[in-house]
């Protein structure tokens, strides 16, 4: 296998309160999440890559550095005209969080656009990972160019890695959302969704129903999150169920689904073994949630 970890999405521009009125930016994304975590988590001899589209504006080449000082390749990335990146808004009440996005022209939503270029992008990633997210935000036909990619790379050798990442918002339906995730589960190596999102949206009553119904759709592997109670993973050789310890503190849940795929992905990776890659997962989702943001440097490169 390729030692070459890509993953696909979309990066976005966080503007996030600082508590005086002003916002700080900074830069995320589950996918970029994902990535950022795998490069401290994975070891020196593998390459972390991320596949996107991005303007030629400013911002675009500040999100550029970011990845690039994170230790991430950009090499492959599309510059597009006439577009650029997408923004959100964190806001707080009574320590809530909810979110505003502007992303309607998002470089990003043309990641699929040019066959060829995804392709190349392609070629030689030893894991692809992507999100039900990087499926939402393209058009109807660039979704299934994507999976005819996926499907071609997989075919050459590489594996490939989903996290569901359910958000009805993003779809023109309910029912295609449902759709398209299923048939992407089909040519995937390993699915690993959130219970929360699959009993909503799903009606799956138990994390079981879940790894049935994504087994069933043509996944290798499933392994799914269900917060702090037991990770269910399943395949055609049986199921396995792991606890994760408890976390007494926590701060803020987000990019704890995606910085558990990161560990896991990257245990997994290099030693095959399921129950030390689910505890590598729960203890830096543990670690993340005990901080504020998505991206916490809570641990030196591999």
């Amino acid at each position: 296998m390729s030692k070459t970890f890509l993953a696909i999405g979309e990066s976005m521009v966080e503007m996030a309160p600082t508590g005086d009125g002003a916002f700080a930016m900074g830069f995320a994304g589950d996918t970029l999440n994902t990535a950022w975590y795998a490069r401290k988590c994975l070891p020196s001899s593998w390459n972390v890559g991320y596949y996107t589209a991005v303007g030629r504006d400013q911002v675009s080449a500040q999100m550029l550095d970011f990845l690039k000082r994170s230790e991430i390749e950009t090499d492959q990335i599309r510059l597009l005209e006439e577009r650029t990146v997408g923004l959100y808004m964190i806001q707080l009440k009574d320590g809530e969080r909810s979110f505003a996005y502007w992303r309607s022209q998002s470089a990003a939503r043309c990641l699929a656009a040019d066959p060829e270029h995804l392709t190349a992008a392609l070629d030689n990633a030893g894991l692809i990972y992507f999100s039900g997210i990087t499926l939402a935000i393209l058009p109807a036909e660039d979704r299934e160019t994507f999976l005819e990619s996926l499907r071609a790379a997989r075919m050459a050798g590489a594996k490939v890695a989903f996290d569901p990442n359910l958000r009805p918002r993003l779809w023109e339906s309910a029912d295609a959302m449902r759709t398209c995730v299923t048939e992407a589960a089909g040519v995937c190596d390993l699915v690993m969704p959130s219970f929360e999102d699959e009993l909503a949206h799903f009606g799956d009553q138990t994390p079981k129903v879940s790894a049935d119904r994504y087994l069933a759709a043509g996944a290798q592997m499933v392994v799914v999150k269900n917060g702090p109670e037991e990770v269910i993973c399943a395949s055609g050789e049986g199921q396995s169920s792991f606890q994760p310890n408890p976390v007494h503190n926590i701060v803020d849940t987000t990019a704890a689904g995606d910085s558990f795929n990161a560990a896991f992905l990257a245990e997994f990776l290099t030693t095959g073994n399921l129950a030390a890659s689910v505890d590598a997962g729960a203890k830096l989702a543990g670690t993340v949630i005990q901080h504020r943001g998505a991206l916490v440097d809570c641990m030196a490169p591999a």
